[in-house]
């Protein structure tokens, strides 16, 4: 145990290198790792790997981007952007997005939010065109974790007063990377030809920008996070530096008692992030085609697609930096 706590303070402690620059794409609402992987992009911020742009949602209910300002004030950043989908999917409020909500005796937010409007924030698109133009070229990675509905609209959009470049321009010319979490690419419980989540609720947006996209995409595919749950015991133990922890009154709020939820979203970020330390392998180049029931299929050769792989002892690293970094707790309660 010993020996393993050493390596893994030690790759959390390597040279320095520039953070990414990084928008996260969310269905923020639809499942509780969403807010725990931007959870553990702040803590990546304030380790000096991630630089946040922006976030935006492609859940359809207003408390999305909401819970999305309060998180973000919650870790210190008022101050980052949020954008709503237009005409997404899923308008439910879901398990936890009234936390959002959530006031006082005196009336006072108990999770205060950043944005002067409170969840009346930008347009998606339009926010995610204004944040690549003001961005150097070749520069900006995106975590997709929810629908295809908003970066497949970003391809199809057009010059404006933001970039004479149409979206398929302006992601050639700004992004670096994409990750998605999204497709089952190993059977699931007996099932070959599991239909996920992500794929199936905005089908047409997902076959669209796994054809067109132009540019790298690594896939996380739904057998992914289901071999890297995270632990009942950290939410248990290691979130009680506050009496009211959002991500801790989240995990509650979503899943049932003594569950192990998990972490398909973290594994998208934690790659993205960190690509060169190991936690996942990446298969042969190729390229993910998606069927007309939803179900996706890799096919090896040419294209600019990966899949991540994760062996036995590859999850055992990926859960503890999933706990080590989800409960650090936000700048401005450390030493509390």
């Amino acid at each position: 145990m010993k020996r393993f706590l050493l390596l893994f303070l030690i790759t959390f402690s390597s040279l320095k290198s520039e953070p990414i620059h990084l928008i996260f794409d969310t269905d923020m609402g639809n499942d509780i790792d969403d807010a725990m992987a931007l959870a553990m992009i702040h803590a990546l911020q304030d380790k000096g790997a991630v630089k946040l742009l922006a976030v935006t949602s492609t859940k359809n209910h207003p408390l999305s981007t909401a819970f999305i300002d309060c998180l973000n004030t919650f870790y210190g950043r008022p101050e980052i952007p949020v954008g709503a989908v237009s005409m997404g999917v899923t308008p439910e409020q879901g398990r936890y997005l009234g936390m959002a909500e959530l006031k006082d005796a005196h009336g006072r937010w108990i999770y205060p939010r950043g944005q002067k409007n409170g969840h009346k924030t930008r347009e998606a698109v339009a926010l995610l065109r204004k944040t690549l133009a003001s961005q150097p070229d070749h520069s900006v990675t995106i975590a997709q974790v929810g629908f295809f509905t908003n970066l497949c609209k970003l391809l199809e959009s057009q010059g404006d007063d933001v970039s004479p470049l149409n979206g398929y321009q302006l992601v050639q010319k700004k992004v670096k990377e994409l990750g998605v979490m999204a497709g089952a690419f190993e059977e699931i419980d007996g099932n070959g030809r599991y239909l996920e989540y992500n794929v199936k609720m905005d089908l047409s947006s997902a076959q669209s920008l796994a054809e067109k996209w132009p540019g790298k995409i690594i896939w996380s595919g739904f057998e992914i996070g289901i071999a890297a749950r995270y632990p009942w015991e950290s939410i248990q133990k290691d979130y009680n530096y506050l009496s009211k922890h959002l991500i801790k009154e989240g995990y509650l709020a979503y899943c049932s008692k003594g569950e192990h939820r998990p972490t398909w979203d973290l594994t998208t970020v934690l790659q993205l992030v960190y690509p060169e330390r190991g936690y996942f392998s990446l298969s042969e180049v190729g390229m993910v085609r998606i069927e007309g029931d939803a179900f996706t299929r890799f096919e090896i050769g040419k294209g600019q697609h990966q899949l991540i792989r994760m062996d036995e002892k590859q999850a055992l690293r990926v859960r503890e930096a999933f706990v080590q970094l989800c409960s650090t707790p936000p700048a401005a309660f450390r030493g509390n």
